[in-house]
């Protein structure tokens, strides 16, 4: 059993425990032995891989590509990770920009089998950064299991910078839609923006032009600015994770609350 990362408190409170103490609780958890196991057997194997059907052939190998990039969720799906690996991201056609979802461009970029490219299993830095982000992600998700707003917040503090200073094929930043078309299409950054402008779950099923509309009129509203790109800078996106996380622990609250009143409820009618 991995390590469980250890998080004393919730909201603001346990988040500034977590960063503090990050570091050393991550030093912790890569020296886990079944981590380390599969670590060492990714990195053994990979640069035998030389085809997208190679790597899809090989479970251990596929989890661990796959959760580099936060889609292990993805695993039963070989079909489609195959096609992805397989058609690149060049053209604008290919599986992986159609997905709207950057991390799927950014893991077809990170082996090089699309059309033209060059094959990236036979580079250790390539590879060993491959296993770095696996940690990171597997890290992520157990703190998750302790607290998913805490998982969340850390996730955002990579992929949100990400967004951030995505720059398109002309070397220019993307369009303030684009990056807001790529929250909608992470299900984490979605979560935290929806919890942030108080949406409600049901906000997931408007068609997502109508989300990208009140996505950009909240962010106006609650952040004083739509364009994401302002999260490249450390205090700003610490403002946001703070107001996140804020929320998140008093919709809590209230959850709590509604559930015990509903309790009190049917234990004096009974």
């Amino acid at each position: 059993m991995l390590y469980q990362p250890i998080i004393p408190a919730d909201g603001i409170v346990g988040w500034r425990i977590l960063q503090a103490t990050y570091d050393k609780q991550f030093e912790t958890f890569s020296n886990d032995t079944l981590l380390k196991r599969e670590s060492d057997y990714f990195r053994e194997n990979i640069g035998n891989i030389k085809t997208a059907g190679d790597l899809v052939k090989d479970t251990r190998l596929l989890g661990i590509a796959l959760g580099a990039f936060g889609l292990d969720d993805q695993l039963p799906m070989k079909a489609l990770v195959q096609k992805v690996l397989e058609e690149g991201s060049s053209a604008d056609d290919a599986l992986a920009n159609r997905l709207g979802d950057d991390r799927w461009v950014a893991f077809t970029e990170a082996f090089g089998f699309g059309p033209g490219d060059t094959v990236k299993t036979g580079s250790v830095e390539d590879m060993e950064n491959i296993i770095f982000s696996n940690k990171t992600q597997s890290f992520e998700a157990a703190v998750g299991v302790q607290n998913e707003s805490m998982r969340i917040a850390l996730f955002a503090e990579r992929e949100l910078v990400n967004i951030a200073t995505d720059l398109n094929e002309d070397g220019e930043p993307t369009s303030i839609d684009t990056k807001w078309y790529n929250i909608i299409g992470q299900p984490a950054l979605q979560k935290m923006f929806q919890t942030t402008f108080h949406l409600p779950p049901s906000f997931i099923q408007l068609d997502v032009d109508r989300q990208l509309e009140i996505y950009k009129d909240r962010a106006q509203n609650f952040l004083g600015t739509d364009d994401l790109s302002v999260y490249a800078d450390p205090e700003k996106m610490e403002e946001l994770t703070t107001r996140y996380l804020a929320q998140a622990q008093l919709a809590d609250y209230q959850s709590s609350q509604s559930s015990a009143s509903t309790a009190l409820r049917l234990l004096l009618g009974s």
